[in-house]
């Protein structure tokens, strides 16, 4: 598996996380109804979900990620 399939599965499990639970959560927990349940939770998990992105330097193809919640980026492979 290359990095960039392991970067789109990593970014792609992450929103679906972000997106399942922000989903039940605004439909416990607000008035919304219809479409804009899932509009919210999509804008929501859009957001707060990390970018993972491989990249070819010198070195070889690596993987690094940014969060809204960390400073910078971040090295993983």
């Amino acid at each position: 598996m290359t990095l960039k399939t392991k970067a789109f599965l990593y970014q792609l499990l992450c929103f679906a996380a972000l997106f399942i639970l922000v989903r039940f959560l605004v439909a416990a927990y607000t008035n919304l109804q219809g479409f804009w349940i899932p509009l919210t939770a999509f804008v929501v998990g859009t957001i707060l979900s990390p970018q993972f992105q491989a990249i070819k330097t010198n070195d070889g193809e690596k993987l690094f990620m940014k969060w809204i919640f960390m400073k910078g980026i971040k090295q993983l492979k």
